[in-house]
């Protein structure tokens, strides 16, 4: 229990921000993360790329989970580029959380270039925490 109260510490001062289009999932990141003691924003992507942007760069986030998908488009990737083009964002771990199987595996290698993690959904809730923990902690931790 000790270890579990040692983590929710560390917790308390990570802020996590989540782009989803679902706001079931909104709900439930924002649960759970809360849960485990993370400050939580979330957002629906409702907004032009570079109002997301802006929106990112103002909340300045210890970590971006982003779906790929959005609004049956892949708005999530382009906003993972220009994310990650960007001097002042480029820096923000992001774990992209998706259940597009077929393009995770044919952008393997620049998620890998990018440094970005991902968990596909149906998601375990104990492998995104420890994908999340691994943000952290430096461990790359299997899929």
């Amino acid at each position: 229990m000790g270890e579990r109260v040692a983590k929710a510490a560390t917790a308390q001062q990570k802020h996590i921000f989540v782009i989803n289009d679902t706001v079931a999932i909104l709900d439930l990141f924002r649960e759970l993360l809360e849960e485990e003691g993370y400050r939580v924003t979330t957002d629906g992507f409702s907004v032009e790329l570079m109002e997301m942007l802006g929106r990112v760069k103002a909340d300045r986030p210890d970590l971006l989970v982003l779906d790929f998908i959005i609004q049956d488009e892949g708005r999530g990737w382009q906003f993972l580029q220009m994310l990650k083009m960007d001097r002042e964002t480029a820096d923000i771990p992001v774990i992209a959380c998706t259940a597009a199987v077929k393009l995770v595996e044919e952008l393997q290698m620049h998620l890998d270039t990018m440094g970005v993690s991902v968990v596909l959904k149906p998601f375990d809730i104990e492998h995104l925490l420890a994908k999340i923990d691994g943000v952290w902690d430096g461990a790359a931790v299997d899929a």
